[in-house]
């Protein structure tokens, strides 16, 4: 008897979410302006996601929040 596909998952901490997720409209962005094709989609995933790091590292830079504390 053959087996279907094994279903996978996975689970986002919270800032993997936030990445996940300006990385989705990111590649979405690509698609919708016709830059994605079958040769580039993997290139193009990868860079969004790197994108979408760089931005989060980049407010993380410049904004503190309530939660961090200033340093002296």
């Amino acid at each position: 008897m053959a087996e279907g596909p094994k279903q996978r998952y996975f689970s986002l901490e919270p800032s993997e979410r936030a990445v996940y997720e300006a990385a989705a409209r990111i590649y979405a962005a690509y698609i919708a302006s016709g830059q994605r094709s079958d040769a580039n989609k993997g290139d193009l995933m990868r860079l969004s996601i790197q994108e979408a790091i760089e931005i989060g590292l980049a407010v993380e830079d410049r904004i503190q929040s309530d939660n961090e504390l200033e340093e002296i």
